[in-house]
């Protein structure tokens, strides 16, 4: 066969191969098409026109970048930094001097786009004879073709090649060697094939330079499509790789601090790929903890979500029973001893308690994330943009009262509408205003007199404004203040107010949205407050809710950390769970869930007892997510079942009464026979499983803890085991984890208390009754009045998030056990549109701490030389 023949009749294999494997692909995912970029100095448009007839015929996209004739080794690195990071380029082609071909430069290409084969790395796997990740350089793949079609077998022949230096003779080398022939070097500008005196002239030109240039560009093409190919291949679920970390636990157990430091946490980006993230989804803070983009979920939309796990408790004491700790210490067993996939989403800690009288949520004892001071210090910022943005929003509002105190209509519009440029023009949030208005135009001059003033005047009623600022410190004094006093303030004095930064709406918005869009219209839709004539005011009305979006961009992503045994954690959001609804974010959950797989665990956790933070997650979270539990992890401790069977009250900072380090069966009894199984019953109210975790403390007995778990298994629980986390790591809730996953191999019923559609004031009663056990609700006038006036608004089908106490089933904190015969007293009813719940207030709720005389700060100090902290727990 002739060179000509023998290149149309490669040509025409390899273009034929190359489209089947394109209909495969698409196939697969019918909106992929390869891309190849070329990236050249000067203008020719040579090597352009061959490629781009070989990718008609095979059905590829290419792309020209020219850069200018003399450019440097900035332009060409700057030029590839964008081909790498567009995840539309499938493969690169340098067309450029030999000399602009640095080391640079071929360390800058990404070696998966280098479908040229020639960078250091895809080089050393064509020597070493590893092509499943690399390429073989296309010219290469042509000479050998030809070699191969040659009529006579080459098999034991000897290759004599010239010229051709560097990266494309060792590459031809390498293939020719690679097919059992034997390779000899000269400086004669040849090839020359010792096989029946054939010899091939101009090797890299051939008689037919054309041929051989089109023969290179369908290898070229069919190296993108490859790459493509495996591109699609990464973008799939991975299964994991997870190396635990090895414990020692010591005896007597140190530090919550100290254990943290003693364990070397793996870096972030190793943790992210040994559980099947990309690394361009990963955004690293530090060593040990990165934000993950959303763009996971949409890589991962096909992939089935694992099993959903909740860890409530029953009614704390005022010291807390270990959610957190349980948390940690199951995702510890499940991953590192059962060789479970599994996850922790847990809250963002507020500063507020860590410096107050609770201190950090790391966990604690064998079973904590780490590093604990990153977690329970700053972690990466979301507690502060959540701030930034609240308070841009107060600074707004009180802004736009004073302008409208003292403009007229015409200078207002003349302000919020201004001339640039000789050109007036509505912004974009400016025209939803309009249009919510009922108003359709869209040129500033053709406003009406009155369509001016209801544009410029929101007319917000001093007493009516709902919007606090917030700042993430336990503050009393900043619960009741006077803003506008000022002289500049021009007599626009009010009372106002501070929460603490966790129990802003913004919180619970970032606790709740499901993407980035979803987050921006819930900042739209939050109301600030009302006009004089009843009219609900939102942020968008303010104008402000497109740059609170912008401030929130970065907190929208889950922050990865992990375990003290090495397995992920996504920490994220930390809403309130009295006033909002305590429960880790859906995205994180969500995430999650993709990630582990379909056999795979994640735990999440709500705040505070069953019939606060339970309840809400499910009828509020799982509501706007979709998601749907598994089972239920119920904590209770000896102590606290001790406080609710009429042991002596407990208060933070004070010794334990002698009840709680005694063994005393009685008051164990008594509390599993009246909080336990009130709170496993408000579980099954809602068809879930319940798999009850006895956090064992040094104090405790084994009598009690039997005592507890067989109790709990009489009131309906599937299982009851005690757990040693704190003491052992992971070993010591294995029982625990097993427990878990025979229960969520088990059908489950879940249903939702009650029908969004049904009044307001129904689906209060409805919680009160069932979940707390009152007799009924007695709404206050301005209660009742509220939620009329939400009901008119059409605000009636939200879920109802109860703000109450947490110390009591009922509204008394006083009243421990399982309390009966109340009637439950609705102070206020409130409405978080953003967010998107009603939430009555039951009692008196304070949505700012207060410090307590010794608060945690007095212990905290910083080592000025080495710069350890000291003093968090």
């Amino acid at each position: 066969m002739g060179i000509s023949n023998q290149v149309v009749f490669s040509c025409r294999k390899v273009v034929q191969s190359t489209r089947e494997a394109i209909v495969t692909l698409q196939k697969r995912n019918p909106a992929i098409q390869p891309l190849l970029a070329i990236l050249q100095a000067g203008e020719d448009d040579s090597m352009l026109e061959i490629n781009k007839k070989m990718a008609v015929k095979i059905g590829l996209n290419i792309t020209q970048i020219c850069l200018a004739k003399e450019c440097n080794e900035d332009d060409i690195v700057e030029e590839l930094l964008k081909l790498n990071d567009d995840p539309k380029v499938h493969g690169i082609y340098l067309h450029l001097p030999r000399g602009s071909i640095t080391s640079r430069v071929l360390n800058t290409l990404k070696p998966e786009k280098d479908i040229e084969g020639i960078s250091d790395l895809n080089m050393g796997r064509l020597i070493r004879g590893d092509l499943s990740k690399g390429f073989v350089p296309p010219l290469a793949s042509a000479v050998l073709d030809l070699l191969e079609n040659h009529d006579a077998p080459l098999e034991g022949k000897t290759v004599l090649l010239v010229g051709g230096e560097g990266p494309l003779q060792l590459a031809v080398q390498c293939l020719i060697e690679r097919s059992g022939m034997v390779t000899l070097k000269t400086t004669y500008v040849k090839i020359i094939v010792l096989s029946n005196e054939l010899m091939y002239k101009d090797a890299f030109g051939l008689s037919s330079k054309s041929g051989l240039e089109s023969l290179t560009a369908a290898y070229r093409t069919q190296n993108v499509v490859r790459s493509c190919s495996r591109w699609l291949k990464g973008q799939e679920y991975r299964p994991w790789h997870l190396r635990s970390l090895k414990l020692q636990p010591l005896t007597p157990v140190p530090s919550d601090l100290e254990i943290s430091r003693a364990q070397i946490p793996k870096p972030v980006d190793q943790l992210a790929e040994e559980i099947g993230l990309l690394p361009e989804e990963l955004e690293a803070y530090g060593r040990s903890k990165a934000k993950v983009r959303l763009s996971v979920l949409e890589r991962l939309q096909s992939q089935p979500n694992g099993k959903y796990i909740l860890v409530a408790g029953i009614t704390p004491t005022p010291l807390g029973e270990g959610k957190s700790t349980v948390t940690v210490g199951l995702v510890q067993a499940l991953s590192a001893h059962l060789k479970l996939n599994s996850f922790a989403c847990l809250r963002q800690p507020s500063q507020g308690p860590t410096f107050g009288v609770k201190g950090g949520a790391a966990g604690g004892g064998y079973a904590q994330v780490i590093p604990m001071e990153e977690f329970n210090l700053h972690l990466t910022g979301d507690i502060h943009a959540i701030t930034a943005a609240n308070n841009l929003v107060a600074a707004a509002i009180d802004a736009r009262m004073l302008h409208e105190a003292t403009q007229s209509d015409k200078a207002l519009f003349n302000r919020l509408v201004p001339s640039v440029n000789g050109v007036r023009k509505f912004s974009p949030i400016q025209i939803s205003r309009l249009q919510r208005l009922g108003i359709r135009k869209t040129d500033p001059a053709s406003l009406t007199p009155e369509e001016i003033n209801a544009f410029v005047r929101l007319d917000l009623d001093p007493s009516k404004i709902t919007w606090q600022r917030v700042v993430d410190t336990n503050d009393r004094f900043l619960r009741k203040i006077t803003v506008g006093q000022a002289s500049s303030e021009k007599g626009q004095i009010r009372e106002t107010g501070f929460d603490i930064a966790v129990a802003s709406e913004i919180m619970a918005i970032l606790a709740l949205a499901d993407s980035l869009e979803d987050m921006k219209n819930r900042l739209a839709r939050m109301v600030v407050g009302t006009s004089c004539s009843g009219q609900p005011i939102t942020a968008e009305d303010l104008g402000v809710s497109g740059a609170l979006a912008v401030l929130m961009k970065d907190a929208i992503k889950p922050t990865l950390m992990q375990t003290l045994e090495g397995t992920p954690v996504f920490v994220h959001a930390g809403p309130f769970a009295n006033i909002a609804h305590g429960n880790s974010s859906v995205l994180a959950d969500k995430l999650a869930l993709k990630l582990v797989g379909q056999d795979g665990f994640v735990v999440t956790e709500a705040g505070f007892g069953a019939d606060i933070g339970m309840e809400k997650f499910f009828n509020i979270k799982c509501r706007a997510s979709g998601l749907r539990p598994s089972v239920v992890v119920l904590v209770a401790t000896v102590r606290a079942l001790k406080m609710h069977g009429g042991g002596p009250n407990v208060s933070a900072g004070a010794p334990l009464p002698r009840e709680y380090t005694d063994e005393n069966l009685s008051l164990v009894a008594g509390g599993c026979c009246s909080n336990l199984k009130k709170q496993i019953q408000i579980a099954h109210l809602f068809g879930v499983p319940v798999v009850v975790a006895v956090n064992v403390f040094k104090t405790d007995t084994q009598a009690e803890i039997d005592l507890v778990c067989q109790i709990a298994k009489d009131c309906g629980a599937s299982d009851a085991l005690p757990c040693n986390h704190w003491a052992q790591g992971g070993r010591g809730s294995s029982e625990l984890a097993q427990a878990v996953k025979e229960a969520a191999s088990k059908p489950s019923d879940f249903q939702f208390l009650y029908n969004t559609e049904m009044p307001i004031v129904e689906k209060i009663r409805t919680i009160a009754q069932r979940v707390y056990g009152a007799d009924d609700i007695e709404l206050s006038p301005e209660a009742k009045s509220k939620t009329d006036y939400y009901h008119q608004q059409g605000y009636g089908s939200l879920p109802i998030c109860m703000a109450k106490t947490h110390l009591s089933l009922s509204h008394m904190p006083d009243k421990k056990g399982a309390p009966t015969g109340f009637v439950l007293p609705i102070r206020d009813v409130r409405a978080s549109i953003g967010a998107g719940f009603i939430y009555p207030l039951v009692g008196t709720m304070s949505t700012m701490p207060g410090l307590p005389t010794r608060p945690c700060f007095y212990d905290i100090d910083l080592d000025p030389v080495t710069e350890e902290i000291t003093g968090l727990f």
